[in-house]
């Protein structure tokens, strides 16, 4: 047993950030052994045990940083920022320095990146220790945890099921404990599905008020990096440290745009859904006939009911044509092939450089439907004509939604990330569902280029997580943080799976 998991007043498991700092003021706890507290835990569950198979590689050098952390703390006194000795894990394709980089392909196996990414540059600064890399499909290709670099990744609510991606190693390990908080990647909901089928905060932020340079785009002006954590306190604090202007992402001159807050974390309010005006989407909701999307539904309203008795007024809305205006939003086809070629271009030490050639050597796992779809699309988005189309509708449909919430006085829009629990392995191989077929609804705020943050909202027989999502105009994350703490405080739905 590590000395972090047995010091006295401190538990690892659920552990927050500002726990960790009150115990390592107190004396209680080492940088060092916070970290080797998590290596414990990742050897014990990650291959073995349950063998989630979560975690890509581990950072070398995490025990000597946290010595490094551990001593300037003895010799000041003062932690070095907001996110002192605080271990993470990085979806791996997110690059880093100290630890190769795969985005979850074989054929990058060992692929070490020049530099770290900007986000990876921002947490060192804050304190944070990168403890290592999660599992992903191939270059984020899937709802899914299919990996030619790694295999399958298992769900620790329960084994025979998907975590859900294509954030599916950060999802499946923080759940698990096996670090204090994470980052994902998010385009078309690679954050907030994992997040939803494993108990998790994740936010996606406007698109550009995070930085992306150094992580791998399905869509440039649609992907996001942000947080997974455990609870929204920890996911906002990991926000401010990421979010901010970057001159080596162009999109992030949004951050400037978004006139943000002094302080993200600063907004939390655990009263902060009193007065609030939420709008149920129902059409965003499985059929009740649905035996999988049934018991999703009755969280749902359950979680309604939870946000009244906190002070909200919650009133159903429909959104109109939802499905014909995701269809003709879609960018993946018109612009992922080429938006990865350029990605690939850029690092000339890269051992594959286009999308084709990772095609034509089927060095990517077969289970990956949606990287077959975009090999076939253009080399340039603007030789085709449907790309201009689409654009023109993602326009249309944000102004939609947002004059839906205008219309109804809405603080927010409300409703299940997935209608679906998360999804069996058997389920999967035997299609099911297909990436293009998975009844997700975090295409809502990829496809309009709006901020949304899910937060725990119940438990599908008492053992598989339901997520809730509000979503809300563009740059104002300070009031679905506020939103989201609030339903936290209300509920407190986490629960930590059984391993």
């Amino acid at each position: 047993m590590s000395k972090a998991s047995s010091t006295p007043g401190f538990a690892l498991e659920e552990t927050t950030i500002e726990t960790i700092h009150r115990a390592m003021k107190g004396g209680q706890l080492t940088v060092r052994e916070l970290v080797s507290g998590y290596l414990d835990r990742i050897a014990c569950h990650d291959q073995q045990g349950a063998a989630l198979n979560a975690v890509v590689s581990i950072n070398p050098q995490a025990l000597a940083e946290a010595d490094a952390l551990d001593q300037r703390y003895r010799h000041s006194g003062q932690l070095q920022g907001a996110l002192h000795g605080i271990p993470v894990l990085l979806k791996d394709n997110i690059d880093t320095v100290e630890v190769p980089t795969s985005y979850g392909s074989v054929a990058f196996a060992d692929h070490e990146p020049p530099r770290d990414a900007t986000v990876v540059t921002k947490l060192r600064a804050a304190g944070a220790i990168v403890l290592g890399k999660t599992t992903l499909p191939d270059f984020a290709t899937s709802w899914w945890a299919y990996s030619s670099r790694s295999g399958e990744t298992r769900n620790p609510y329960d084994t025979a099921r998907d975590p859900g991606g294509s954030s599916a190693g950060t999802g499946a390990a923080i759940a698990a404990n096996f670090a204090t908080v994470g980052l994902g990647t998010d385009c078309g909901g690679s954050i907030r599905v994992p997040s939803s089928h494993c108990g998790l905060v994740g936010i996606r932020s406007t698109p550009g008020v995070i930085s992306r340079a150094g992580s791998s785009p399905l869509v440039f002006f649609q992907d996001t990096v942000g947080p997974m954590a455990r609870s929204v306190a920890d996911a906002v604090t990991v926000f401010d440290a990421i979010a901010g202007y970057d001159p080596a992402d162009s999109l992030s001159v949004n951050y400037s745009i978004a006139r943000p807050p002094r302080s993200y974390a600063a907004q939390l309010d655990r009263d902060g859904l009193r007065g609030a005006r939420l709008g149920l989407v129902t059409n965003a909701l499985g059929a009740d006939s649905d035996p999988h999307a049934a018991p999703v539904n009755q969280i749902v309203r359950e979680a309604c009911g939870a946000l009244r008795d906190a002070g909200a007024l919650v009133v159903t809305v429909e959104i109109a044509d939802l499905y014909r205006q995701l269809v003709e939003t879609s960018l993946y086809v018109n612009c992922s092939k080429s938006d990865l070629n350029a990605f690939l271009a850029a690092r000339p030490q890269a051992p594959v450089r286009t999308l084709q050639q990772i095609f034509e050597t089927r060095q990517y796992h077969p289970m990956l439907d949606l990287l077959d779809a975009c090999v076939v699309g253009p080399e340039l988005p603007e030789y085709d004509p449907q790309y201009f189309r689409r654009l023109a509708a993602r326009e249309a449909f944000q102004r939609q939604l947002t004059n839906l919430m205008a219309a109804n006085g809405l603080d927010a829009l409300i409703f299940p990330d997935v209608q679906v629990p998360a999804p069996t392995r058997e389920q999967l191989n035997t299609k099911v569902w297909t990436t293009l077929t998975y009844p997700t609804n975090t295409l809502i705020a990829s496809q309009s280029w709006l901020p949304a943050i899910t937060v725990p909202a119940g438990m599908v027989d008492g053992r598989l997580p339901v997520g809730l999502e509000f979503m809300g105009r563009p740059y104002d994350e300070p009031t679905l943080f506020r939103l989201a703490y609030a339903f936290e405080q209300a509920t407190h739905h986490r629960r930590a799976p059984l391993l």
